[in-house]
């Protein structure tokens, strides 16, 4: 149960200010969301501290330096909500897909190559220099947090929120591995899917999308033939088990993972070095 109290609009203005200002959240009252009551002049008070982080919680999580942590607002890797707040799904998100270490990362073409490869799908077309390298990298891993890490930039991860009217006609928009092959129940209004990085900017505008870090729409857009990306959602569920493995949801993510696990061993058993 949430725990409300009643305080005058003066001090509510203070704590709005000492929050957003402040150098340690830890010092400061839980961040509160305001409703008024004009008749009292009072407001009532909803903690909802663990939102948000400071540039140290930031730095300290992902173990980059707090200049690191501004160029990651600056570019809008993680989002800001205030002078030294960020938003902590953004940040957690950030962390899930990209790690907190130095682990090199795969250009979009290789990425996909790589995935192909997990799959048994047909190959990509790699040159033969790069194929027999993917190959004996991928044989070579066990840990599927470092193969998520690798295959981040396949595509530029996005979250939306729209009118819960418009999901059905996202969701048509978009390559959509789905959950149900990983044995996770769908969720009728959330949507996660691929687009080509062309055609983004038109869904968003058709659909009314507006970006929010917390947003229930997920979308992931690539220069990659959406074809080929098609033909591997459909193959098996190794593209799946990718998507849930840098997923924010514990049980969703340990899925994905376990599911990678064995698609690695499966590799290592089957091709050769």
């Amino acid at each position: 149960m949430t725990e409300r109290v009643e305080i005058s609009t003066a001090t509510a203005s203070t704590a709005i200010t000492a929050y957003v200002t402040g150098v340690r959240v830890a010092d400061i009252q839980p961040h509160s969301c305001f409703t008024d009551n004009d008749r009292k002049r009072q407001y009532s008070v909803m903690a909802i501290r663990g939102d948000f982080l400071t540039t140290r919680e930031v730095s300290d999580l992902l173990g980059v330096e707090a200049r690191q942590v501004r160029v990651l607002a600056e570019t809008g890797a993680i989002t800001r909500v205030a002078r030294g707040i960020f938003d902590r799904t953004s940040v957690e998100r950030y962390r899930a897909e990209r790690g907190s270490g130095r682990t090199r990362t795969w250009a979009e073409h290789t990425a996909w190559g790589a995935i192909a490869m997990l799959s048994g799908a047909a190959p990509l077309g790699l040159g033969d220099v790069q194929t027999y390298r993917l190959r004996a990298i991928l044989r070579e891993i066990t840990d599927p947090t470092e193969l998520t890490i690798r295959l981040r930039d396949r595509a530029t991860v996005t979250t939306w929120s729209g009118h819960r009217s418009v999901i059905d006609r996202v969701r048509e928009g978009l390559v959509v591995p789905g959950r149900q092959r990983l044995g996770l129940v769908e969720d009728d209004t959330i949507v996660d899917g691929y687009i080509h990085a062309d055609r983004i900017a038109d869904l968003v505008r058709r659909c009314r999308l507006g970006e929010d870090a917390r947003g229930s729409i997920t979308l992931r857009y690539t220069y990659m033939d959406i074809d080929f990306i098609k033909y591997l959602a459909a193959f098996n569920r190794t593209l799946a088990a990718v998507d849930a493995a840098t997923s924010l949801d514990p049980r969703e993510r340990g899925v994905g993972e376990q599911v990678l696990v064995r698609r690695l061993e499966l590799f290592r058993e089957n091709v050769r070095p």
